[in-house]
């Protein structure tokens, strides 16, 4: 009898987790390497945000909190929804996990039997297809084309829904590609859905404050009420805060599952940090100045890393409407012998030339369902990322 259990088999290590952590390995051992793998701001945690959880501290506020969260928080989440989303929920409907991926987690766990299937657009984010696969769920992959700007067509969507379809995962702005659908665009997929009411609905807001120009983000139950009582909608304040270490998720939706989801929680980790839910709820309710200026210099590096891949023989890349990531297509370099001599067949074979040529990390876009791309977070400094990409600009030259 083997000891660990089976669903492991099904489920492959995080590919952005493993590209930071080599990175740090090389540059520990002396390498110049420059990473570009981690979905992590790197602005500090605004100092009012700071100030609130130091004082969380002096209040004494160290105990176990609520399952679902301390009230103020939750209430915080309520304003939340309504100020920014045009969504009324009640605290009641609401739950805090440590990070949003336990919200997810949980969700998938509160409602999932094996052989149950959820539609994941591809590129996906990693985590997704290997939380439905711990579950004994069954991940149904639908591509986008770079050409549609990695989006779903409404058609695709209507043809991979089957009788036992459970979930619909939807993230827009878009981990990997920065792909954030408009008002038309998501209605286009909202129509969809209403005609097929055994379909829930998870929405991963995560990146709804990092859209560029003029673009006007909208979720999933602001376009189409309709879909109110099947659909969790989950964000948190790791990007947008710069708050990626205190781990706060959170979610609004139907009152069972949220009952199920605190449930399934309270056996499991109980209450989120005490001080970080504290940070949370001067982040939701504390002033907002900052993220247009985030926003502004995210902006500016997506321009610069766009411009200068496009100078790169062999890459092709878009520029996305949100999040801070591009996803270039390397096509141009598939079947070209790389400086080391080894030939690229794929973009993992693209990737792994480019860190031990010039020390730049990135992510293969296999790692992602969809290729032959990789994916560059811009969540650093315009002089790193200039350097990155005349880098990467030298190794595309060098590959014949």
């Amino acid at each position: 009898m083997a000891f660990l259990a089976d669903a492991l088999s099904r489920v492959k290590p995080s590919a952005t987790i493993a590209v930071s952590q080599k990175a740090r390995e090389l540059k520990a051992k002396g390498r110049d390497v420059i990473g570009l793998g981690a979905g992590e701001p790197d602005f500090d945690t605004p100092d009012n945000i700071k100030k609130a959880a130091i004082d969380a501290i002096n209040r004494g506020e160290t105990k176990y909190t609520p399952v679902a969260g301390i009230p103020e928080l939750r209430e915080a989440i309520v304003k939340k929804f309504k100020r920014e989303n045009n969504l009324d929920y009640t605290a009641a409907q609401t739950i805090v996990g440590t990070g949003g991926k336990q919200i997810l987690f949980n969700a998938f766990m509160a409602t999932m039997n094996p052989g149950d299937e959820v539609v994941i657009p591809t590129p996906y984010w990693v985590s997704y297809p290997e939380m439905v696969s711990l579950r004994g769920g069954k991940p149904v992959f639908v591509a986008t084309t770079q050409e549609n700007k990695f989006k779903l067509k409404a058609e695709d969507l209507e043809k991979a829904i089957t009788p036992k379809t459970k979930w619909f995962i939807f993230n827009s702005p878009s981990n990997p590609s920065g792909a954030a659908y408009s008002h038309d665009e998501l209605k286009a997929l909202t129509d969809v859905l209403m005609r097929h009411p055994h379909v829930w609905v998870l929405t991963d807001d995560m990146y709804e404050h990092l859209t560029y120009g003029d673009f006007k983000f909208a979720t999933p139950v602001e376009v189409e009420p309709g879909l109110y009582d099947r659909t969790l909608t989950m964000n948190g304040v790791s990007k947008a805060y710069a708050m990626t270490g205190w781990r706060i998720g959170y979610a609004a939706g139907p009152l069972n599952l949220i009952k199920a989801m605190d449930m399934i929680q309270g056996q499991q980790t109980s209450g989120a940090c005490s001080i970080a839910q504290w940070a949370a709820v001067e982040a939701l309710n504390g002033t907002q100045d900052f993220i247009p200026e985030n926003k502004k210099i995210f902006e500016g590096r997506r321009d610069l890393v766009v411009s200068m891949l496009n100078q790169a023989q062999g890459i092709e890349c878009p520029s996305p409407e949100g999040a801070f990531y591009v996803y270039p297509s390397c096509k141009g370099l598939i079947g070209k012998t790389a400086p080391s001599g080894k030939v690229i067949e794929t973009d993992e074979d693209f990737v792994s030339e480019l860190l031990e040529a010039e020390g730049v990390a990135v992510v293969h876009g296999s790692a992602f369902g969809l290729g032959p791309n990789f994916r560059i977070s811009y969540a650093t400094s315009e002089a790193q990322l200039e350097e990155a990409c005349k880098r990467i600009q030298r190794f595309c030259a060098a590959c014949k």
